[in-house]
């Protein structure tokens, strides 16, 4: 056993001894080289030395990298904008309000007969009509027969006029005798050749035959009276024979119509409602406070939330005198242009023309709110920079949207400046642009 432990020794011990084996001029023995301590020694080594030259190597590149990138953020594309360059012009200004379209005059279409069925109805809503037009037409078989009673009652009452007119002929020629009889009795009484008692009898018989005359007169009055009656009932069954015909009692529009075939007629029920002459005005209620600053005549802009090409140019045509007691409002009334377009009951909104002077505007897109409460803009410079201008703006001008109203500007900015547009929302103060809308000057 100890001789193989020592042949044990004998095998790992050259290991050792090699390793601490000097070089002979430079050449490493070959059991040196077939050392497996060695090689492992030798491979190892030279992997850290490789794993240390890539590892300084990535530092020297990622040193480069970083040299290299900071030039480009400095050198970062500037941002596309466009500006307008700021002009004065008229700025007017102007006092929002909100109203309801109605007719000026609104004209009620009433039956002139009663009780009488609608034959036919020969307009509908929206027609214009003019004056005396027929827009629907009565029954008139009741007024017919009832005009031929008339006219039969009418010669039956002339008639009647006749025969008392020859009654009281009668009654004259009757009391002319009587008298002239009395004539002659009296001068017979006068001479004693007759009675008193005779003469009294004719004289009674004068006094009958007047009273027969005056009867007869009472009578022909009574019977011309009857006539007169007559001719005016017959008078009223033609006039209501043409107003079967119901005609628009001006020109205008038909704006509402209720009449329907077969329907009966009544005094107190419209058949049709006809705006006249088509004119139609905007009903506005304004605060007492803002009264003052409105007058009779004042242009009116009008414009419509739900159709925006609806456009319209008014006027103030009335103020009533009269202040609610119970809203604190007055009622403006403007003249609106005949249209197509408009009808009773639309919701429009009119901007009153207070005032009209010279300003500064510019587009409400170009104005950048801020979080305490103030505006600012970005104003060109030196062709290429934008620096942040505060600015004091007014009203809304032309109207209420951003991307086509203008707001006028009251300090700030002057005539000739020139200011971002599009893209403003993306600067900030100082930065570099790219306008792509040079004015022709540039």
């Amino acid at each position: 056993m100890t001789q193989k432990r020592d042949e044990k020794n004998e095998i790992s011990q050259p290991d050792t001894q090699a390793a601490s084996l000097p070089e002979s001029n430079g050449v490493v023995s070959p059991k040196a080289l077939l050392s497996p301590r060695r090689l492992m020694l030798t491979l190892t080594g030279a992997l850290f030395v490789a794993i240390g030259a890539v590892g300084f190597r990535g530092l020297g590149n990622s040193s480069s990298v970083a040299t290299e990138e900071a030039p480009a953020a400095v050198t970062s594309p500037a941002q596309s904008v466009t500006i307008i360059e700021v002009q004065q012009q008229p700025v007017q200004r102007t006092l929002a309000a909100t109203g309801t379209v109605v007719a000026h005059d609104m004209l009620p279409v009433l039956p002139k007969v009663s009780g009488l069925q609608i034959e036919q109805v020969l307009v509908d809503e929206g027609d214009v009509v003019t004056a005396g037009q027929v827009i629907a037409v009565l029954d008139s078989a009741v007024l017919k027969a009832q005009l031929q009673q008339a006219k039969a009652q009418l010669q039956s009452a002339e008639a009647v006029v006749q025969q008392r007119q020859a009654a009281l002929a009668q009654a004259q020629a009757n009391f002319a005798e009587a008298e002239t009889n009395l004539a002659r009795f009296q001068e017979l009484a006068n001479q004693g050749a007759v009675s008193q008692q005779v003469f009294d009898s004719r004289e009674t018989t004068v006094k009958t035959e007047l009273e027969s005359v005056r009867v007869a007169k009472a009578n022909i009055v009574g019977a011309e009276a009857e006539v007169q009656s007559q001719q005016a009932r017959i008078q009223q069954l033609e006039t209501e024979l043409q107003q079967t015909s119901v005609k628009a009692p001006d020109s205008g529009l038909v704006a509402e119509r209720f009449a329907r075939v077969g329907n009966v007629t009544s005094s107190i029920d419209a058949l049709f409602s006809v705006i006249r002459d088509r004119r139609l005005e905007l009903e506005v209620y304004l605060p007492e406070t803002q009264l003052p600053q409105v007058a009779i005549g004042a242009s009116v802009q009008i414009t419509s939330d739900s159709d925006p090409k609806l456009k319209f140019q008014g006027r103030v045509r009335e103020i009533d005198p009269l202040i609610d007691p119970n809203t604190r409002q007055a009622r403006l009334e403007i003249d609106l242009p005949t249209s197509n377009k408009l009808r009773p009951g639309m919701f429009l909104r009119a901007n009153l023309i207070l005032s009209e002077a010279p300003g500064i505007a510019a587009p409400a897109q170009a104005i950048l709110p801020q979080p305490d409460g103030g505006s600012l803009v970005y104003r060109l410079v030196e062709g290429e920079l934008v620096v942040a201008q505060s600015v004091e703006v007014g009203q809304m001008l032309n109207g209420t949207d951003a991307e086509t109203s203008q707001v006028e500007i009251l300090q700030g900015l002057r005539a000739g400046d020139q200011i971002v547009v599009a893209g403003a929302g993306y600067l900030k103060d100082g930065d570099r642009v790219n306008v792509t809308n040079l004015p022709p000057d540039n």
